[in-house]
Protein backbone atom coordinates (compact mmCIF):
# COMPACT_ATOMS: atom_id res chain seq x y z
CA UNK A 1 0.00 0.00 0.00
CA UNK A 2 1.10 3.49 -1.19
CA UNK A 3 1.15 6.17 1.54
CA UNK A 4 -0.14 9.55 0.81
CA UNK A 5 3.60 10.63 1.11
CA UNK A 6 3.88 8.23 -1.97
CA UNK A 7 6.40 5.80 -0.26
CA UNK A 8 5.76 2.07 0.19
CA UNK A 9 5.33 1.13 3.72
CA UNK A 10 7.33 -1.31 5.43
CA UNK A 11 7.25 -3.67 8.55
CA UNK A 12 4.65 -2.90 11.29
CA UNK A 13 7.45 -2.69 13.67
CA UNK A 14 9.96 -0.14 11.65
CA UNK A 15 7.96 2.18 9.31
CA UNK A 16 10.60 3.89 8.32
CA UNK A 17 12.99 1.32 7.27
CA UNK A 18 12.67 0.56 3.15
CA UNK A 19 12.85 -2.55 1.55
CA UNK A 20 14.59 -2.85 -2.22
CA UNK A 21 12.09 -1.40 -4.93
CA UNK A 22 10.87 -4.30 -6.67
CA UNK A 23 7.61 -3.72 -6.94
CA UNK A 24 8.23 -2.52 -10.82
CA UNK A 25 9.65 -5.96 -11.15
CA UNK A 26 7.12 -7.92 -9.75
CA UNK A 27 4.40 -5.60 -11.99
CA UNK A 28 6.68 -6.81 -14.82
CA UNK A 29 6.06 -10.30 -14.59
CA UNK A 30 2.11 -10.35 -13.42
CA UNK A 31 1.79 -8.18 -16.73
CA UNK A 32 3.85 -10.75 -18.94
CA UNK A 33 1.73 -13.33 -17.24
CA UNK A 34 -1.65 -11.91 -18.34
CA UNK A 35 -1.39 -13.24 -21.95
CA UNK A 36 0.77 -14.03 -24.98
CA UNK A 37 3.30 -11.17 -26.51
CA UNK A 38 0.84 -8.08 -28.09
CA UNK A 39 -2.04 -9.58 -26.61
CA UNK A 40 -1.36 -8.49 -22.70
CA UNK A 41 -3.27 -6.43 -20.05
CA UNK A 42 -1.53 -3.24 -21.34
CA UNK A 43 -4.37 -0.99 -19.43
CA UNK A 44 -3.08 -2.88 -16.20
CA UNK A 45 0.64 -1.87 -17.26
CA UNK A 46 -0.25 1.52 -17.56
CA UNK A 47 -2.04 2.03 -13.83
CA UNK A 48 0.43 0.12 -12.18
CA UNK A 49 3.08 2.48 -14.15
CA UNK A 50 1.88 5.79 -12.66
CA UNK A 51 1.80 4.93 -9.31
CA UNK A 52 5.41 3.50 -9.70
CA UNK A 53 5.87 6.70 -10.73
CA UNK A 54 5.42 8.37 -7.82
CA UNK A 55 7.29 6.07 -5.77
CA UNK A 56 10.23 6.28 -7.90
CA UNK A 57 10.14 10.57 -7.54
CA UNK A 58 9.90 9.54 -3.38
CA UNK A 59 13.49 7.95 -3.55
CA UNK A 60 15.11 9.96 -5.80
CA UNK A 61 13.77 13.02 -3.29
CA UNK A 62 14.62 11.01 -0.41
CA UNK A 63 17.08 8.66 -0.97
CA UNK A 64 19.68 10.25 -2.83
CA UNK A 65 21.26 13.01 -0.17
CA UNK A 66 23.68 15.23 -2.11
CA UNK A 67 21.67 14.89 -5.77
CA UNK A 68 24.55 13.32 -6.98
CA UNK A 69 22.52 9.59 -8.13
CA UNK A 70 24.21 7.93 -5.34
CA UNK A 71 21.52 6.12 -2.90
CA UNK A 72 21.21 5.37 0.45
CA UNK A 73 18.00 3.25 2.02
CA UNK A 74 19.29 2.21 4.98
CA UNK A 75 18.10 -1.13 5.50
CA UNK A 76 16.94 -2.59 2.52
CA UNK A 77 16.26 -5.55 3.04
CA UNK A 78 20.07 -7.20 4.24
CA UNK A 79 19.64 -6.59 7.86
CA UNK A 80 22.70 -7.54 9.77
CA UNK A 81 24.94 -7.53 6.41
CA UNK A 82 26.80 -4.14 7.34
CA UNK A 83 29.16 -3.75 9.71
CA UNK A 84 26.67 -1.45 11.46
CA UNK A 85 22.88 -0.81 11.45
CA UNK A 86 22.36 1.08 8.26
CA UNK A 87 19.22 2.36 9.01
CA UNK A 88 20.02 4.53 12.05
CA UNK A 89 22.77 7.53 12.16
CA UNK A 90 26.49 6.71 11.10
CA UNK A 91 28.99 6.21 14.44
CA UNK A 92 31.14 9.44 12.30
CA UNK A 93 29.83 12.40 11.41
CA UNK A 94 29.17 11.85 7.61
CA UNK A 95 27.04 9.88 4.98
CA UNK A 96 26.80 6.27 4.23
CA UNK A 97 26.26 5.55 0.55
CA UNK A 98 25.23 2.11 -0.44
CA UNK A 99 26.02 0.44 -3.56
CA UNK A 100 22.70 -1.59 -2.69
CA UNK A 101 20.98 1.20 -2.43
CA UNK A 102 22.10 3.22 -5.53
CA UNK A 103 21.81 -0.27 -7.88
CA UNK A 104 18.60 -1.19 -6.22
CA UNK A 105 17.50 2.49 -8.42
CA UNK A 106 19.15 1.54 -11.50
CA UNK A 107 16.98 -1.84 -11.06
CA UNK A 108 14.08 0.34 -10.55
CA UNK A 109 15.28 2.54 -13.86
CA UNK A 110 15.74 -0.06 -16.34
CA UNK A 111 12.41 -1.68 -14.92
CA UNK A 112 10.57 1.27 -15.50
CA UNK A 113 12.35 2.04 -18.95
CA UNK A 114 10.92 -1.30 -20.34
CA UNK A 115 7.33 -0.88 -18.78
CA UNK A 116 7.21 2.67 -20.73
CA UNK A 117 8.95 1.14 -24.20
CA UNK A 118 6.67 -1.87 -23.88
CA UNK A 119 3.90 0.89 -23.29
CA UNK A 120 4.80 3.32 -26.30
CA UNK A 121 3.93 0.82 -28.48
CA UNK A 122 0.21 1.32 -28.36
CA UNK A 123 0.62 4.62 -26.89
CA UNK A 124 3.04 6.78 -28.23
CA UNK A 125 3.21 9.73 -25.40
CA UNK A 126 5.00 7.23 -23.30
CA UNK A 127 7.77 7.87 -25.35
CA UNK A 128 9.22 10.83 -23.55
CA UNK A 129 8.89 8.71 -20.06
CA UNK A 130 11.24 6.07 -21.64
CA UNK A 131 13.56 8.58 -22.59
CA UNK A 132 13.27 10.00 -19.03
CA UNK A 133 14.34 6.75 -17.64
CA UNK A 134 16.80 5.86 -20.35
CA UNK A 135 18.91 9.03 -19.29
CA UNK A 136 18.12 8.63 -15.66
CA UNK A 137 19.55 5.13 -15.50
CA UNK A 138 22.78 6.38 -17.55
CA UNK A 139 23.56 9.22 -14.62
CA UNK A 140 23.22 6.35 -11.88
CA UNK A 141 25.44 3.84 -13.80
CA UNK A 142 28.23 7.31 -14.27
CA UNK A 143 27.72 7.86 -10.77
CA UNK A 144 28.64 4.13 -9.51
CA UNK A 145 31.24 3.87 -11.58
CA UNK A 146 32.88 7.13 -11.06
CA UNK A 147 35.66 6.15 -9.08
CA UNK A 148 38.05 8.44 -10.51
CA UNK A 149 36.70 11.45 -9.61
CA UNK A 150 36.83 9.66 -5.87
CA UNK A 151 32.97 10.00 -6.00
CA UNK A 152 31.64 6.63 -7.08
CA UNK A 153 31.32 3.08 -5.55
CA UNK A 154 33.25 0.61 -7.87
CA UNK A 155 36.80 -0.23 -5.89
CA UNK A 156 39.49 -0.36 -8.60
CA UNK A 157 41.67 -2.12 -6.59
CA UNK A 158 39.72 -4.91 -5.41
CA UNK A 159 37.40 -5.42 -8.52
CA UNK A 160 34.32 -4.75 -6.65
CA UNK A 161 31.67 -2.71 -5.62
CA UNK A 162 31.86 -1.56 -2.03
CA UNK A 163 29.68 1.00 0.36
CA UNK A 164 31.42 3.92 1.25
CA UNK A 165 31.49 6.55 4.21
CA UNK A 166 31.93 9.92 3.07
CA UNK A 167 32.79 12.49 6.25
CA UNK A 168 31.66 16.02 6.63
CA UNK A 169 35.58 16.60 6.63
CA UNK A 170 35.92 15.49 2.83
CA UNK A 171 37.81 12.00 3.35
CA UNK A 172 36.13 8.77 1.52
CA UNK A 173 36.16 5.95 3.52
CA UNK A 174 34.93 2.47 1.37
CA UNK A 175 33.52 -0.41 3.69
CA UNK A 176 35.53 -3.42 2.14
CA UNK A 177 33.07 -6.24 2.86
CA UNK A 178 33.03 -8.74 -0.06
CA UNK A 179 28.70 -8.99 0.03
CA UNK A 180 25.85 -9.12 -1.70
CA UNK A 181 26.03 -5.94 -1.51
CA UNK A 182 28.48 -5.30 -4.10
CA UNK A 183 27.06 -7.83 -6.39
CA UNK A 184 23.38 -7.06 -6.63
CA UNK A 185 24.91 -3.96 -9.31
CA UNK A 186 24.87 -6.71 -11.35
CA UNK A 187 21.18 -6.70 -11.31
CA UNK A 188 20.63 -3.73 -13.02
CA UNK A 189 20.87 -4.45 -16.83
CA UNK A 190 19.18 -4.26 -20.04
CA UNK A 191 19.15 -5.23 -23.28
CA UNK A 192 17.32 -2.63 -26.08
CA UNK A 193 16.82 -4.36 -29.33
CA UNK A 194 17.64 -1.68 -32.06
CA UNK A 195 14.83 -3.44 -34.31
CA UNK A 196 12.67 -2.93 -31.21
CA UNK A 197 13.64 1.28 -30.42
CA UNK A 198 14.00 2.58 -33.98
CA UNK A 199 10.67 2.02 -34.50
CA UNK A 200 9.76 4.31 -31.34
CA UNK A 201 10.77 7.61 -33.43
CA UNK A 202 10.53 9.97 -30.71
CA UNK A 203 12.22 8.18 -28.46
CA UNK A 204 15.58 6.91 -30.90
CA UNK A 205 15.42 10.27 -32.05
CA UNK A 206 16.37 11.75 -28.23
CA UNK A 207 18.24 8.44 -27.94
CA UNK A 208 20.86 9.33 -30.85
CA UNK A 209 20.99 13.41 -29.65
CA UNK A 210 21.90 11.96 -26.20
CA UNK A 211 24.61 9.23 -28.04
CA UNK A 212 25.73 12.20 -30.09
CA UNK A 213 26.16 14.97 -27.31
CA UNK A 214 27.00 13.35 -24.17
CA UNK A 215 29.38 11.15 -25.26
CA UNK A 216 31.08 11.68 -22.08
CA UNK A 217 28.17 9.57 -20.11
CA UNK A 218 26.87 6.93 -23.59
CA UNK A 219 30.31 5.59 -23.82
CA UNK A 220 29.92 3.50 -21.57
CA UNK A 221 27.17 1.88 -22.69
CA UNK A 222 27.54 -1.43 -24.42
CA UNK A 223 26.64 -1.74 -28.33
CA UNK A 224 26.54 -4.67 -30.61
CA UNK A 225 25.65 -4.64 -34.47
CA UNK A 226 23.86 -8.01 -35.41
CA UNK A 227 25.56 -9.10 -38.66
CA UNK A 228 22.30 -10.15 -39.23
CA UNK A 229 19.77 -7.61 -40.07
CA UNK A 230 22.65 -4.40 -39.54
CA UNK A 231 20.63 -3.09 -36.49
CA UNK A 232 22.74 -3.25 -33.29
CA UNK A 233 21.22 -4.20 -29.51
CA UNK A 234 22.44 -1.64 -26.85
CA UNK A 235 23.52 -3.16 -23.36
CA UNK A 236 22.11 -0.89 -20.32
CA UNK A 237 24.07 -2.63 -17.37
CA UNK A 238 25.93 -1.19 -14.47
CA UNK A 239 29.38 -2.85 -15.02
CA UNK A 240 31.56 -2.82 -18.35
CA UNK A 241 32.21 -6.15 -20.01
CA UNK A 242 35.89 -6.25 -17.67
CA UNK A 243 34.23 -4.82 -14.76
CA UNK A 244 31.82 -7.77 -15.01
CA UNK A 245 34.04 -10.56 -15.36
CA UNK A 246 35.96 -9.29 -12.57
CA UNK A 247 32.94 -9.38 -10.15
CA UNK A 248 32.28 -12.74 -11.67
CA UNK A 249 36.22 -14.18 -10.30
CA UNK A 250 34.77 -13.52 -6.86
CA UNK A 251 31.29 -15.10 -7.50
CA UNK A 252 32.23 -17.95 -8.75
CA UNK A 253 35.13 -18.92 -6.58
CA UNK A 254 34.10 -21.47 -4.08
CA UNK A 255 36.35 -19.90 -1.69
CA UNK A 256 34.56 -16.65 -1.76
CA UNK A 257 31.07 -16.52 -2.75
CA UNK A 258 29.82 -19.89 -4.56
CA UNK A 259 28.64 -23.03 -2.57
CA UNK A 260 28.00 -26.05 -3.51
CA UNK A 261 23.89 -25.06 -3.26
CA UNK A 262 23.84 -21.17 -4.75
CA UNK A 263 25.44 -17.97 -3.61
CA UNK A 264 26.36 -17.30 -0.09
CA UNK A 265 25.72 -13.43 0.60
CA UNK A 266 28.99 -12.89 2.36
CA UNK A 267 32.10 -13.97 0.91
CA UNK A 268 33.88 -17.19 2.57
CA UNK A 269 37.15 -15.34 2.46
CA UNK A 270 35.88 -13.27 5.50
CA UNK A 271 35.69 -16.30 7.90
CA UNK A 272 39.62 -16.50 8.57
CA UNK A 273 39.95 -12.46 7.65
CA UNK A 274 36.98 -10.42 9.23
CA UNK A 275 36.62 -7.08 8.07
CA UNK A 276 37.55 -4.54 11.03
CA UNK A 277 36.98 -1.16 11.30
CA UNK A 278 37.42 1.24 14.10
CA UNK A 279 35.03 4.20 13.96
CA UNK A 280 35.62 7.03 16.87
CA UNK A 281 37.54 4.46 19.19
CA UNK A 282 34.85 1.72 18.58
CA UNK A 283 36.20 -1.65 16.73
CA UNK A 284 33.21 -3.24 14.17
CA UNK A 285 33.45 -6.44 12.63
CA UNK A 286 31.82 -8.37 9.66
CA UNK A 287 32.83 -12.32 9.98
CA UNK A 288 31.81 -15.07 7.68
CA UNK A 289 29.05 -16.76 9.80
CA UNK A 290 27.68 -19.86 7.57
CA UNK A 291 24.23 -20.39 9.26
CA UNK A 292 22.30 -18.70 12.02
CA UNK A 293 23.42 -15.33 13.39
CA UNK A 294 25.79 -14.37 15.72
CA UNK A 295 24.57 -10.78 16.44
CA UNK A 296 21.11 -9.25 17.91
CA UNK A 297 20.88 -6.81 14.93
CA UNK A 298 17.31 -6.62 13.56
CA UNK A 299 16.41 -9.73 16.62
CA UNK A 300 19.18 -11.79 15.43
CA UNK A 301 16.90 -13.94 13.16
CA UNK A 302 17.78 -13.74 10.13
CA UNK A 303 21.82 -13.72 9.09
CA UNK A 304 23.47 -12.12 5.64
CA UNK A 305 26.47 -12.67 6.58
CA UNK A 306 27.05 -15.76 4.86
CA UNK A 307 23.54 -18.05 4.48
CA UNK A 308 22.28 -18.31 0.84
CA UNK A 309 18.63 -16.69 0.04
CA UNK A 310 16.99 -17.47 -3.02
CA UNK A 311 15.50 -14.67 -3.79
CA UNK A 312 18.72 -12.53 -4.68
CA UNK A 313 20.21 -15.64 -6.21
CA UNK A 314 17.32 -16.02 -8.77
CA UNK A 315 17.39 -12.26 -9.37
CA UNK A 316 21.52 -13.55 -10.14
CA UNK A 317 20.52 -16.00 -12.62
CA UNK A 318 18.25 -13.71 -14.15
CA UNK A 319 20.82 -10.87 -14.48
CA UNK A 320 23.41 -13.36 -16.28
CA UNK A 321 20.52 -14.84 -18.98
CA UNK A 322 20.12 -11.00 -19.70
CA UNK A 323 23.92 -10.99 -19.94
CA UNK A 324 24.43 -13.76 -22.17
CA UNK A 325 21.41 -12.65 -24.40
CA UNK A 326 23.82 -9.64 -25.37
CA UNK A 327 27.34 -11.00 -25.47
CA UNK A 328 26.52 -14.64 -26.03
CA UNK A 329 29.02 -17.28 -27.07
CA UNK A 330 31.65 -14.96 -26.78
CA UNK A 331 31.90 -14.23 -23.07
CA UNK A 332 33.07 -17.55 -21.26
CA UNK A 333 34.28 -17.24 -17.94
CA UNK A 334 36.00 -20.15 -15.65
CA UNK A 335 34.00 -21.64 -13.40
CA UNK A 336 34.10 -22.53 -10.56
CA UNK A 337 37.31 -20.44 -10.71
CA UNK A 338 40.43 -22.99 -11.09
CA UNK A 339 38.47 -25.61 -12.59
CA UNK A 340 40.13 -24.56 -15.87
CA UNK A 341 36.40 -25.31 -17.28
CA UNK A 342 34.80 -22.17 -19.46
CA UNK A 343 30.92 -21.08 -19.30
CA UNK A 344 28.75 -18.97 -21.53
CA UNK A 345 26.55 -17.21 -19.01
CA UNK A 346 23.73 -19.08 -19.38
CA UNK A 347 25.57 -22.26 -18.62
CA UNK A 348 26.38 -20.30 -15.30
CA UNK A 349 23.12 -19.52 -14.86
CA UNK A 350 22.14 -22.79 -15.19
CA UNK A 351 24.86 -24.38 -13.14
CA UNK A 352 23.88 -21.97 -10.42
CA UNK A 353 20.35 -22.82 -10.91
CA UNK A 354 21.58 -26.45 -10.01
CA UNK A 355 23.44 -25.79 -7.01
CA UNK A 356 19.86 -24.29 -5.58
CA UNK A 357 18.22 -27.23 -6.40
CA UNK A 358 20.59 -29.62 -4.20
CA UNK A 359 19.40 -27.96 -1.47
CA UNK A 360 16.04 -29.95 -1.82
CA UNK A 361 17.08 -33.28 -3.42
CA UNK A 362 18.14 -36.44 -1.23
CA UNK A 363 21.92 -37.44 -1.27
CA UNK A 364 23.19 -40.89 -1.55
CA UNK A 365 22.27 -41.52 1.99
CA UNK A 366 18.83 -39.86 1.81
CA UNK A 367 19.12 -36.81 3.69
CA UNK A 368 18.08 -33.22 1.83
CA UNK A 369 20.41 -30.68 2.18
CA UNK A 370 18.10 -28.54 3.79
CA UNK A 371 16.68 -30.96 6.58
CA UNK A 372 20.27 -31.54 7.81
CA UNK A 373 21.30 -34.48 10.03
CA UNK A 374 17.40 -35.21 10.80
CA UNK A 375 16.72 -38.76 10.77
CA UNK A 376 13.29 -38.44 11.04
CA UNK A 377 12.95 -36.35 7.62
CA UNK A 378 15.87 -38.77 5.96
CA UNK A 379 14.31 -42.30 7.10
CA UNK A 380 10.79 -42.31 8.26
CA UNK A 381 8.61 -42.77 4.95
CA UNK A 382 5.95 -40.60 6.40
CA UNK A 383 8.20 -37.70 6.64
CA UNK A 384 11.38 -38.17 4.12
CA UNK A 385 9.30 -36.87 1.36
CA UNK A 386 7.84 -33.25 2.98
CA UNK A 387 10.26 -30.80 1.68
CA UNK A 388 10.19 -27.81 4.16
CA UNK A 389 10.83 -24.23 2.12
CA UNK A 390 13.41 -22.31 4.56
CA UNK A 391 13.68 -18.75 4.94
CA UNK A 392 17.65 -19.14 3.92
CA UNK A 393 20.18 -22.07 3.77
CA UNK A 394 23.63 -22.25 5.83
CA UNK A 395 26.40 -20.97 3.47
CA UNK A 396 28.65 -24.52 3.74
CA UNK A 397 25.79 -27.56 4.06
CA UNK A 398 22.80 -26.13 2.84
CA UNK A 399 21.02 -26.81 5.87
CA UNK A 400 17.54 -24.94 5.94
CA UNK A 401 17.70 -21.72 8.65
CA UNK A 402 15.07 -19.52 9.81
CA UNK A 403 11.62 -19.58 9.04
CA UNK A 404 10.35 -23.11 7.50
CA UNK A 405 7.69 -21.82 5.76
CA UNK A 406 8.94 -18.92 3.39
CA UNK A 407 7.10 -20.45 0.70
CA UNK A 408 7.41 -17.10 -1.25
CA UNK A 409 10.87 -16.49 -2.55
CA UNK A 410 12.32 -20.10 -1.41
CA UNK A 411 9.48 -21.45 -3.99
CA UNK A 412 11.60 -20.09 -6.67
CA UNK A 413 13.09 -23.20 -6.70
CA UNK A 414 10.43 -24.32 -8.94
CA UNK A 415 11.58 -21.76 -11.36
CA UNK A 416 15.01 -22.94 -11.52
CA UNK A 417 13.86 -26.90 -11.89
CA UNK A 418 11.91 -25.49 -14.85
CA UNK A 419 15.15 -23.99 -16.50
CA UNK A 420 17.12 -27.23 -15.98
CA UNK A 421 13.80 -28.73 -17.70
CA UNK A 422 14.25 -26.42 -20.56
CA UNK A 423 9.99 -25.17 -19.67
CA UNK A 424 9.11 -22.02 -19.54
CA UNK A 425 6.13 -19.94 -17.89
CA UNK A 426 4.70 -16.80 -18.61
CA UNK A 427 5.66 -14.52 -15.96
CA UNK A 428 8.73 -15.87 -14.64
CA UNK A 429 10.34 -17.51 -17.68
CA UNK A 430 14.04 -17.87 -16.96
CA UNK A 431 15.14 -17.21 -20.86
CA UNK A 432 15.27 -13.71 -21.27
CA UNK A 433 13.60 -12.44 -24.39
CA UNK A 434 12.82 -8.65 -24.62
CA UNK A 435 9.61 -9.47 -26.32
CA UNK A 436 8.24 -12.52 -24.69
Amino acid sequence: MMSRCLRLQQYEFAFDDVNPPVHAWAVKKVFKATGPPRERDTQFLARCFQKLMLNFTWWVNRKDPRGKNIFSGGFLGLDNIGIFDRSKPLPIHGELEQADGTAWMAFYCVIMLDMALELAEVDPTYEDMASKFFEHFIHIMDAINSAGQGEGLWDEQDGFYYDFIRTDSGTSIPLRVRSMVGLIPLFACLVLEGKRVKKLTGFWKRTEWFMVNRKDLFGRVAYMTSSEDGLGNFLLGIPTEKQLVRVLGYLLDEEEFLSPYGIRSLSKKHKDHPFVVHLNGDEYSVPYVSGESNTHLFGGNSNWRGPIWLCVNFLLIEALDRYYFFYGKRLRVECPVGSGQQMTLREVACELASRLIKLFLPGPDGKRPCHGDSKRYAEDPFWRDLVLFYEFFDGDSGRGCGASHQTGWTALVVNCLMMKLGMRHAGLAWRYDPVE
